[in-house]
């Protein structure tokens, strides 16, 4: 399998040099070159183990990987997960909750980052030399992160974050690691600014060449790869439990990473009858898919900080695919949205911008009653990025019939799966304003009296870089 840019302009390189290049030097994501059709082998896949799924999954992608490095991996990533099933389904009132937050920092960018780290060791130590890994982060991404690398030979991370704009218990799980690899900057701007700083960096080849640049977003191949196989896992727990030929999911998304990989997931088969998009008041992305209008307006801080996003750095990805893998409208799409900050795409016949998308917004007010709601009703915390969620789900939860042609007394709604991104101890404030009181987890409580450490910076190009160079440089 080999990886070509979004926006056309250089060579197909494997899936290790994709890794290691993380954003294009045209600017572009990368992508595979094709998406294998697995209809057919979802039934052989539905008794496996989280990580022999993923290995199924991500073999059709690795091909320049010996199998059974893959499978090391992918063991040694998921064996420091909570529960042995990774990523367990829990049924919640008529919904159904995947909780993705068993891994080291209680979020789901562990599921991608704890496997996105051991790669990155297990490719320096075949081909030598080191990384120096440039990340931005509206919450989770940069502690994820960095317990995927902390400790790490080789390897250096350097995470910014909006100053003041993630939660407390966020910014302390980045900031109490101490380790000499791990290097925390809190930019004075937005998650926005920081997402600009990192790609404007990376856009600068010899810069990057020179100072060995790697990237841990989700603008990394890897990251979306790795989470497409809890669609495939969470499916499989569904239908078994419920008789169901067709599932959807509610993803709550601000950078569109999270429900890439359940798009990716349909376009290979699996039986997705929508993906609901929730978003907070930042609804650029809900906006579009309800109008097909992307336009950009301020940053509106929230309860759900990890979502106050306004430009989704893979929505380029989910372009491309919208414009018919056409590399060349997809580059005059952007540069006029450089410009102009806003881009449109027709609707279908349907008139909507895409069959399998629905979407909505969930305000402040709505995600605290949800929180209130389901802790009241079903005695389960959500946290506010999976409030929201769960919010916008109850707005779609009818779905349709199993079949079209089953009798309709044996018709039944389409399970919803709601994706849980976070443990609700990562976001006191928000749950105290819900319930009254606030959630605990021993990992988060252990934070308390923890020492820390994160240099402020301005939000300044040449500030960022030079403070690269002096920390590589030593």
């Amino acid at each position: 399998m080999k990886y070509i840019s979004t926006r056309g302009q250089m060579e197909p390189v494997g899936f290790l040099d994709a890794v290691m290049t993380g954003l294009s030097p045209d600017g572009g994501l990368l992508l595979p070159e094709s998406l294998p059709d697995v209809s057919g082998r979802l039934e052989a896949w539905k008794e496996l183990s989280y990580p022999e799924l993923a290995f199924e999954v991500m073999s059709l992608f690795i091909t320049d990987m010996p199998a059974d490095d893959l499978k090391e991996l992918i063991e040694k990533s998921y064996s420091v997960f909570r529960v042995t099933e990774v990523a367990p389904v829990i049924p919640v009132g008529d919904l159904h909750i995947l909780e993705l937050w068993h891994g080291p920092t209680l979020a789901f960018k562990d599921v991608a980052l704890q496997f996105l780290g051991n790669l990155f060791e297990y490719i320096l130590e075949k081909r030598g030399g080191e990384l120096n890994i440039l990340g931005a982060t509206s919450g989770d991404t940069g502690s994820a992160a960095i317990y995927g690398v902390r400790g790490k030979p080789k390897i250096r991370i350097f995470v910014m974050h909006p100053k003041g704009r993630v939660s407390p218990v966020q910014e302390k799980q980045m900031t109490s690691v101490l380790d000499d690899n791990v290097f925390n900057l809190a930019v004075q701007g937005t998650f926005d600014d920081c997402q600009h700083l990192m790609k404007s960096i990376f856009s600068d080849v010899a810069f990057k060449t020179e100072y060995s640049l790697g990237s841990i977003n989700s603008v990394n191949w890897a990251r979306v790869l790795a989470q497409m196989t809890y669609y495939f896992y969470a499916a499989f727990r569904v239908q078994e439990s419920t008789g169901a030929e067709e599932v959807q999911f509610s993803v709550p998304t601000g950078n569109f990473g999270d429900i890439l990989a359940g798009y990716l997931a349909a376009q290979m088969g699996l039986p997705v009858h929508k993906l609901i998009l929730a978003t907070n008041e930042n609804n650029i992305l809900s906006r579009f898919f309800n109008t097909g209008e992307y336009s950009l307006s301020e940053v509106v801080p929230t309860l759900s900080p990890s979502m106050d996003i306004q430009v989704a750095s893979n929505f380029e990805r989910y372009l491309y695919y919208r414009l018919g893998k056409d590399a060349g409208a997809l580059r005059d799409m952007m540069d006029s949205f450089k410009a102009e900050k806003s881009l449109s795409v027709p609707l279908n016949a349907n008139g909507v911008v895409d069959d399998l998308f629905v979407a909505g917004a969930a305000s402040t007010a709505q995600t605290l009653a949800t929180i209130k709601k389901y802790h009241e009703e079903h005695g389960y915390m959500l946290d506010p990025h999976t409030a929201v969620g769960v919010a916008v789900a109850e707005r779609f939860a009818e779905g349709r019939a199993l079949s079209p042609k089953a009798p309709r007394t044996a018709r039944r709604a389409v399970p919803t799966i709601c994706l849980a991104t976070a443990h609700p101890a990562k976001f006191t404030e928000a749950i105290e304003q819900a319930v009254g009181a606030a959630a605990h987890h021993p990992v988060i409580d252990a934070l308390a009296d923890a020492e820390t450490h994160c240099d402020t910076i301005a939000n300044d190009e040449t500030a960022v870089r030079d403070y690269l160079v002096t920390k590589t440089r030593g």
